[in-house]
């Protein structure tokens, strides 16, 4: 949280790096799907399946979005029939201890909302 200090003026600006953050990795797909990519799953249908409950055209999309923002790097095969797999980018390594602090939260989230 931006400390109390904080000018208008920095307030603001972090504001709109928070909106720039939350443009690139918001929706409920694209972490999952960054996610099952880190971890090896590089072909369409083995991501499809691991992420679960995804359709096809949602999971094309999705990935067309992470590589227009670099974060999944798509390489076609000229085998026969031709294959695709997909990594992520050096850069998507940016975002491991941000992906690392949400499972985290999210596991003492649940934890907090069951003790009740």
């Amino acid at each position: 949280m931006p400390d109390i200090q904080d000018s208008n003026a920095e307030i603001a600006q972090n504001i709109k790096y928070l909106q720039d953050s939350i443009y690139v990795i918001s929706g409920k797909w694209k972490l999952p799907i960054l996610t099952a990519v880190h971890q090896g799953k590089s072909r369409f249908r083995d991501i499809q399946r691991t992420v679960g409950g995804i359709t096809s055209k949602v999971l094309s999309k999705e990935l067309k979005e992470l590589e227009m923002n670099k974060l999944i790097v798509r390489k076609v095969y000229d085998d026969s029939p031709p294959s695709v797999e997909y990594t992520v980018s050096n850069y998507c390594d940016s975002l491991h201890n941000v992906v690392k602090e949400l499972i985290d939260w999210g596991k003492h989230h649940r934890d907090k909302i069951r003790e009740d």
